[in-house]
């Protein structure tokens, strides 16, 4: 066998470091710095294994041999474990919320699901007033909903680690919205299109939550898309334009930047009008569109560009309800015919069919969703 042998080390006041030679260990009371920088200037072709730290996303990321994995700093799934017992110490998971939605009528009523065990909706507060097909982005710690019917400016949080009522935080989205969606990473939120027929993106910071800010446009203004975001890429997918014509452009942009969409792609697969997305850090899974109204389940990959491809179906064809996700598991909730109570999963790694999850507290339509541990984190 060879021997291995590295030199020229230095620590961080400039002074050298030692050789290693052969299997070598080392300790420190200080620390090591790996190679820093942005998405642009990833490596063209990293070994296996490559340690990096992302200064657009502010994360450690490793190349997996076929992508980029995140490395997340923190998770929802800790708890304190110097707590005796209870969820104090266990740590709430993953936790989905649906918010308010029409049943015909509207309730202002949030329900939460913890995603990594199935079972029926528990009550989470409610939200400032009854209303439906408003935006919602989140962080790890702090859900956001933003608009909502009556073409509110409304921004408002919860936190997913408490429960209670949403509160009406200071700032406003640049233009009143309805039929929008929002997508996010860890710290900043974008909501996109609505009505009126909207182009403008708006931009928030999901740890201030101040007035919203211009991001940028996109390609065509419609109502109701489709929305998810990776840590790097904020993702929007069809929705009706100004003549009632469904739009099956895929669009993106770098979150951790400003400007217009560029072309992804298209949803060759399911339905065009509010698409809903659920997924990981590498893989975006559409469902429950409402035009037209169907089963079938696409997916893309969020890294590359491209057409979406089959993923399944859903057991019912419902339209108009609302998603959330983990990094491994979607689930689609509730919607039309009927003002469904029901919710069905799927798991995010492999093709396949969706499957019973639980119900929600009230059925309804138009109440959208949002998650502290989905693939933008």
């Amino acid at each position: 066998m060879s021997e291995f042998k590295a030199s020229g080390f230095r620590d961080e006041f400039g002074n050298a470091g030692p050789d290693l030679v052969g299997i070598t260990t080392f300790t420190s009371p200080y620390y090591f710095v790996p190679p820093s920088g942005t998405t642009a200037e990833r490596p063209s072709s990293p070994p296996p294994g490559m340690l990096r730290f992302n200064t657009d996303i502010g994360r450690l990321e490793v190349w997996r041999n076929d992508h980029w994995a995140t490395i997340l700093g923190e998770s929802p799934n800790l708890g304190d474990h110097n707590a005796s017992s209870g969820e104090s110490r266990s740590g709430t998971g993953t936790r989905g919320v649906i918010g308010a939605r029409a049943t015909p009528g509207f309730i202002d009523e949030i329900d939460y699901f913890t995603i990594a065990t199935r079972g029926n909706a528990t009550v989470f507060g409610e939200m400032s007033s009854a209303r439906y097909l408003y935006g919602t982005f989140a962080s790890s710690t702090r859900g956001v909903f933003t608009g909502g019917n009556g073409q509110l400016s409304r921004i408002e949080s919860i936190t997913f680690a408490s429960t209670g009522d949403a509160i009406v935080d200071s700032g406003t989205l640049n233009l009143g919205r309805y039929l929008t969606i929002g997508c996010s990473n860890s710290t900043r939120g974008l909501t996109g299109g609505g009505t009126p027929y909207i182009k403008q993106i708006d931009l928030t910071s999901i740890a201030s939550l101040g007035n919203a800010e211009d991001f940028g446009d996109l390609v065509e203004a419609v109502r109701q898309p489709g929305a998810y975001a990776s840590p790097v890429r904020g993702i929007f997918a069809g929705g009706y334009g100004p003549s009632s014509a469904m739009k099956s452009a895929i669009q993106y942009v770098t979150i951790s930047t400003t400007g217009n969409t560029h072309s992804f792609g298209d949803l060759t697969v399911g339905g065009f009008s509010g698409p809903k997305g659920t997924g990981s850090a590498t893989r975006c899974v559409f469902g429950g569109a409402s035009s037209p109204t169907t089963k079938v389940l696409s997916f893309i990959t969020m890294a590359s560009t491209g057409d979406t491809q089959d993923f399944g179906d859903l057991i019912s064809s419902l339209s108009t309800g609302g998603s959330f996700s983990s990094v491994t598991r979607g689930v689609y909730a509730g919607g039309l015919p009927g003002n469904s109570d029901t919710c069905e999963s799927i798991e995010i790694a492999t093709a396949g069919n969706g499957v019973d999850f639980g119900d929600l507290s009230d059925g309804g339509h138009g109440g959208i969703g949002m998650s502290n541990g989905h693939g933008g984190l």
